[in-house]
């Protein structure tokens, strides 16, 4: 919660134009804090040689990919059709698990999974608006991020990069490309020339908003090492219900419709009974060795 209440203050009070050019702050201070824990043995992971990029393949393309789909989808989809097609990442990351993981879900998990699927088509049935070219960049934005989630769970197993390996070395790997991406498009020009560099407050939010994205990317793979791709994904749609409900009683700017309502709460019931299903199929005891 606390890394996109940053960033969003980050946008909304002080303007800041240049969203890639935070991602590129985000990725140092990733690459700045792993190294440096490396340094005083805080954390582990490999040094590199020739077959880290092998390794880690193909997570920095799935990156580029899942966020320039990203940027493009957004603008050009109004938000409830964006949400309802944003979910369709969880059903992709459930194909992909069982086909490159080969992992296998209860019907109960599938069920759960199905509910906030329709949820989401329910909350968003007043606002059904066509856009072919968004419909393509959201699906495409959709497929990547399931590609993410499952690759990283794949590469975060400790005989390959481990957690922090992936986290370092796909940061090293996309801070050039993302900043060749950033001044082709003239976001890196917008930043450098933006006026409150000289605000203590703005520096201030603006390190914030790097060292709390760092902490948002561990968070997500910590999650997915210790649950599964799946469980991260339907985490970050309940986070977003659960900000939905919370901007029903604060800000002011919810129009209630009972269609969004009732679809709502289809989709918490159906991310709750997969918590549920979840929690009861992992209550088994640690493996030993398991210090974290």
């Amino acid at each position: 919660f606390f890394p996109f209440l940053s960033t969003k203050y980050l946008f909304m009070l002080f303007s800041f134009p240049s969203p890639m050019f935070l991602g590129i702050g985000q990725m140092a201070a990733t690459i700045l804090i792993l190294y440096v824990s490396k340094l005083n043995k805080i954390v582990h992971f490999p040094d590199f040689d020739k077959s880290i990029p092998v390794k880690l393949f193909p997570l920095p393309l799935i990156y580029v990919g899942n966020h320039l789909s990203g940027l493009s989808s957004t603008s050009k989809l109004s938000l409830p059709m964006f949400t309802v097609l944003r979910k369709f990442t969880i059903p992709l990351t459930l194909l992909l698990e069982i086909i490159i993981l080969g992992k296998r879900y209860p019907l109960n998990i599938i069920v759960s999974v199905f509910a906030i699927i329709l949820g989401a088509f329910i909350a968003a049935g007043s606002d059904l608006s066509f856009n072919l070219e968004g419909y393509i960049f959201v699906l495409l934005n959709d497929i990547f991020t399931a590609a993410n989630g499952v690759y990283t769970k794949q590469k975060i197993d400790p005989k390959e990069l481990g957690k922090y390996g992936v986290l370092f070395y796909n940061a090293c790997f996309m801070v050039i490309p993302t900043v060749i991406i950033s001044f082709s498009t003239g976001d890196f020009q917008q930043a450098t020339h933006f006026q409150h560099w000289t605000n203590f407050f703005f520096v201030f939010q603006f390190i914030l908003s790097c060292l709390l994205g760092f902490l948002l990317m561990y968070s997500t793979v910590l999650c997915s090492h210790y649950n599964s791709a799946l469980t991260t994904t339907v985490v970050g749609a309940i986070k977003n219900i659960s900000i939905a409900y919370i901007g029903m009683l604060i800000g002011g700017d919810y129009i209630f419709s009972m269609l969004n309502f009732v679809g709502l709460n289809i989709c918490m019931a159906g991310g709750l009974r997969y918590s549920f299903f979840s929690l009861r199929g992992n209550s088994k005891p640690a493996q030993p060795g398991d210090e974290e």
